[in-house]
């Protein structure tokens, strides 16, 4: 394959400066998390991805590992295997599968953020919140893209089931929380990614606040669908 355009050195570069912001933004600790950005390489369409168990701080824009969307086999043998099809100098994050298949399934969607944020793992580890979401207690719900945000079903991380379960609770929405693990953004960029990881953070520590205070009232559906439309014309730029 080609080495690196002008293009891709700017994802790569994108993709490390938020994968360094995820601590500062009170989004992760440690080297947990991952960030992926689409990189087409020769016609051939991939991404790039943070690899895996590297501090931020010391992490540089050759260091991320290019993996190719089209894998031959996706599946969890051997345990944590990397892909079949992939270039770098360190193996991409563990997480790989489910990077790869929601860029797979969501060709409007260009950059990927996992993180593990403090409030909303928290409470995707509530048994009523892995059942039913975060409700619309507070009209920025919409950033997840619908009257709620979704809650994955726990699995294994790395695997191909908690790939699935992502993908699923993704479907149609922005991000959605992990059980037992953590939240995913998405985004055209980057940047963009990370901002929806941040403001779901925001709304996960105003929820257990009250919660804390008592049972939240939540806004009507007529009500949320006014705020969506709204979403859909101010956030337009963030999408085209």
């Amino acid at each position: 394959m080609s080495v690196d355009s002008s293009d891709e050195r700017a994802v790569r570069a994108a993709v490390v400066a938020v994968a360094r912001a995820l601590a500062p933004r009170g989004l992760t600790t440690g080297t947990s998390g991952n960030v992926s950005a689409r990189v087409d390489r020769e016609g051939v369409a991939g991404f790039v991805i943070t690899p895996s168990a590297m501090p931020y701080e010391t992490m540089t824009p050759e260091a991320l590992a290019w993996v190719a969307l089209d894998q031959p086999s996706i599946d969890d043998e051997p345990p944590l295997a990397p892909p079949a099809r992939w270039v770098g100098p360190h193996a991409p994050s563990s997480e790989w599968r489910m990077h790869r298949d929601v860029l797979a399934h969501r060709p409007e969607v260009h950059a990927v953020v996992h993180a593990h944020a403090p409030a909303a793992t928290a409470l995707a580890c509530l048994p009523d919140v892995q059942r039913v979401g975060i409700p619309a207690f507070h009209y920025m719900v919409a950033v997840a893209g619908g009257d709620d945000i979704r809650c994955a079903p726990y699995a294994t991380f790395g695997t191909a089931a908690l790939s699935a379960h992502a993908v699923a609770a993704l479907e149609g929405r922005t991000a959605c929380l992990l059980a037992h693990h953590g939240i995913l953004a998405l985004g055209v960029t980057p940047e963009a990614a990370l901002a929806t990881a941040v403001e779901l953070e925001a709304l996960a520590q105003m929820y257990v606040q009250a919660r804390a205070a008592g049972t939240p009232a939540v806004l009507d559906a007529e009500e949320m669908a006014r705020v969506l439309e709204r979403f859909a014309r101010y956030q337009r730029p963030v999408w085209d």
